[in-house]
C-alpha cells in the first residue's frame, strides 16, 4: 500500500472518502480512516517500539486459556455422556458416542482476541484518533459476519455505527478455530470473508469512482514458482494444504465480485492490487513468526513497485482521468527501499517542525511591537 501511495500523487492514502475493511484488512483500514499512515503502519509491524503505545507480537497470538478451561471443565460431563450411550448399546454405539460427545468439548479458538481489542482500543483513543465510527472525517465500513444468522452485517452504517471499531475490527477478523466468536449486542460474529471476499459495493454504492482493492490472499501456483526446488504442497503439512484452500476459495469469489463491479458500475475505476501467484516468498511466510518482519515488508513493498511500474502505462491513464499523477520515476529508483521513504518522512517532519518553531519564533517577537502600537 505505500508503494502504492507514493506513485500515486494528488491524494493521500489517509484522505480518502469511503474505507471498507474486511477480516484483517480491517485493522488497516480503521487506521488508515484514522490518519495512520502506512509508513507508521509499516514502522510499528517491523519495530515494536515505533508508536506511543508499542505493538507486542504477543498481543494476538496470546492463548485462549478461558476457552480451554471451559472445555477442559466440560469433560467429566461428556464421559459420563458416553458412558450412558454405550451402556445401552456397548457394539453398535462406541464409537459414535464418543465421537459426537467429544466434540462439544473441542475448544473453539487457539488464541484469544481480547487483548488485541484492548490495544486497538488504546491506539484509536489516543491523540488525533478515534474509536468511534461516528467521529470520523471519512466513511468507515467494517465487515464481519453474524455467526447465527449467516448474513453479513456492515460495523460503520446507520444501524451499527455505535459499537467501538476496535470491537468490530476484531469480531470482522475473528477466523474460525483461530480466534474465538466476538459478542456484540447479544449476537456472535466471526470473519467477514466468509460470506464475501471483497465487500468494494459498499464504496461504489457510496458513490466514489475510483476503488482501490487489495487482496492480499491469492492461491500459490507450484507450476509458476521460480524458487529452485521442487514444491508438492501435498507434503508440507496441514497448515499448508489449509492455506492454500481457503486462499483458493477467497480468489475464486473475489474474481466473480469483481466481474460484477465492472458490470454494475461502469462509470467507475476499479484497481485491484494482489501478490504474484508464484510468489513463493509470501506464500510460505510464517505470519506467527516475526524474526523476519523487515524482510518481509522490503519484499512485499519492492515486488509491488516491480508490479506498479509493469502496469504503468495503464496506471499513468487512469490516474489522468482521475485529476492524480503516476510517478513513474520514483518506481525506478533502485535504491530506493522501505526504510528510505521511512527516513524521508522524518526528515519532512522534523522540517515542518523547524519552520513551525521559527514561524512561532517570529510571531513571538512581533507582538512587543504589536502591543505598542495597539
Amino acid at each position: 500500500m505505500h508503494a502504492l501511495g507514493e506513485a500515486v500523487r494528488g491524494r493521500e492514502l489517509t484522505d480518502f472518502d469511503v474505507y471498507v475493511g474486511v477480516s484483517s484488512g480491517a485493522l488497516v483500514a480503521a487506521a488508515l480512516a484514522n490518519g495512520l499512515d502506512t509508513i507508521r503502519l509499516g514502522s510499528t509491524y517491523i519495530r515494536d517500539e515505533e508508536t506511543l503505545i508499542p505493538f507486542s507480537p504477543g498481543i494476538p497470538l496470546q492463548p485462549a486459556v478461558g476457552e480451554f478451561a471451559r472445555r477442559v471443565a466440560s469433560l467429566p460431563g461428556a464421559l459420563a455422556s458416553i458412558g450412558r450411550q454405550y451402556a445401552r448399546n456397548p457394539v453398535r454405539n462406541a464409537w459414535p458416542a464418543a465421537v459426537s460427545s467429544l466434540e462439544r468439548i473441542l475448544p473453539t479458538a487457539v488464541f484469544d482476541n481480547a487483548p488485541l481489542e484492548r490495544y486497538l482500543r488504546a491506539a484509536f483513543s489516543s491523540r488525533r484518533c478515534t474509536d468511534d465510527f461516528r467521529k470520523l472525517r471519512s466513511r468507515l465500513y467494517v465487515v464481519a459476519t453474524n455467526l447465527n444468522t449467516g448474513e453479513s452485517v456492515n460495523f460503520g452504517d446507520a444501524r451499527h455505527n455505535r459499537v467501538p471499531i476496535s470491537r468490530a475490527v476484531v469480531a470482522s477478523a475473528a477466523l474460525p478455530a483461530l480466534y474465538p466468536p466476538v459478542e456484540i449486542d447479544g449476537q456472535q460474529y466471526v470473519d467477514g470473508t466468509l460470506i464475501r471476499t471483497m465487500h468494494a459495493s459498499l464504496a461504489l454504492e457510496a458513490g466514489c469512482d475510483l476503488v482501490i482493492c487489495i487482496n492480499p490472499l491469492v492461491p500459490f501456483d507450484v507450476s509458476r514458482s521460480r524458487t529452485r526446488r521442487h514444491i508438492n504442497l501435498a507434503e508440507e503439512g496441514l497448515p499448508t494444504i489449509l492455506g492454500q484452500s481457503l486462499r483458493a476459495l477467497i480468489h475464486s469469489r473475489m474474481q466473480v465480485g469483481m466481474a460484477s463491479y465492472r458490470a454494475r458500475y461502469p462509470q467507475a475505476d476499479t484497481l485491484l492490487l494482489e501478490p504474484d501467484r508464484h510468489d513463493a516468498t509470501l506464500f510460505f511466510a510464517n505470519v506467527f513468526r516475526y524474526s523476519g518482519r523487515h524482510r518481509l515488508v522490503e519484499h512485499a513493498y519492492q515486488k509491488t513497485r516491480s508490479d506498479l511500474l509493469l502496469q504503468a502505462d495503464a496506471l499513468s491513464a487512469l490516474c489522468k482521468r482521475r485529476n492524480l499523477h503516476f510517478d513513474v520515476d520514483i518506481l525506478r529508483d533502485r535504491r530506493r527501499t522501505f526504510s528510505t521513504a521511512a527516513r524521508e518522512r522524518s526528515a519532512r517532519g522534523r522540517r515542518a517542525t523547524r519552520q513551525l518553531r521559527e514561524a512561532l519564533r517570529r510571531l513571538e517577537g512581533m507582538l512587543p511591537a504589536a502591543r505598542a502600537a495597539g
